[in-house]
């Protein structure tokens, strides 16, 4: 059994440095072609469901990848539990004018901390309490049933996920962040021990 997560390829708003969010964005074309390379990485990788987001930039990324490797047959879960999380007041603005605004230390703040919430937005913490919960419920249980899993999403729900799996702390997630478009591959054993994480 396996699990693997994708954050979705680079979109619009993220080349041009804005907040997304939970506002539903189109690929870059730069983001699609990180799908179609993320796709040649997963080859050999035999899936037996796909897990993904309600927004269409990590929709159309998995569509990409289950194009590439000829499995676009197996199970497509949509749950809005895997969205991206929402930056309130934030979302839409450009990153740079935030950070002349707010100063580059509270911008960072607002995006990599677990606790702290952007204005009118959601936590990290608010994120992983959506996020793990529907893990727990809906994924994991076909991952200990042997299954290959495939989860397309986005920076902050998937950082929550890779804090519940490879037990990373409050303070040390603040200082991981997701590339766009790189598979990140989990292993596990019988006992459905975490053997291993790694980029491919």
């Amino acid at each position: 059994m396996s699990l693997t997560i994708i954050r979705h390829g680079q979109s619009t708003y993220n080349l041009a440095n804005l907040f997304t969010g939970n506002l539903d964005v189109p690929l870059s074309q730069l983001g699609k072609e990180e799908a179609l390379e993320a796709g040649k990485k997963l080859k050999g990788i035999t899936f037996h469901t796909a897990f993904t987001s309600m927004l269409i930039r990590a929709q159309v990324t998995l569509n990409i990848i289950l194009e590439e490797i000829n499995q676009t047959a197996i199970p497509i879960i949509k749950n809005a539990a895997l969205n991206e999380r929402m930056y309130g007041d934030l979302q839409g603005l450009n990153k740079s004018e935030t950070e002349a605004k707010y100063g580059a230390e509270q911008v960072e703040i607002w995006r990599r901390s677990y606790d702290v919430k952007p204005p009118g937005g959601e936590s990290l913490e608010d994120t992983y309490n959506r996020v793990i919960p529907y893990y727990e419920s809906a994924i994991k249980p076909k991952l200990m049933a042997g299954a290959n899993i495939l989860i397309v999403a986005h920076g902050n729900s998937l950082r929550a996920l890779m804090m519940y799996l490879e037990n990373i702390s409050k303070q040390d997630i603040v200082k991981v962040n997701l590339p766009t478009g790189i598979p990140r591959l989990y292993n596990f054993d019988s006992k459905f021990t975490l053997i291993s994480g790694k980029y491919l």
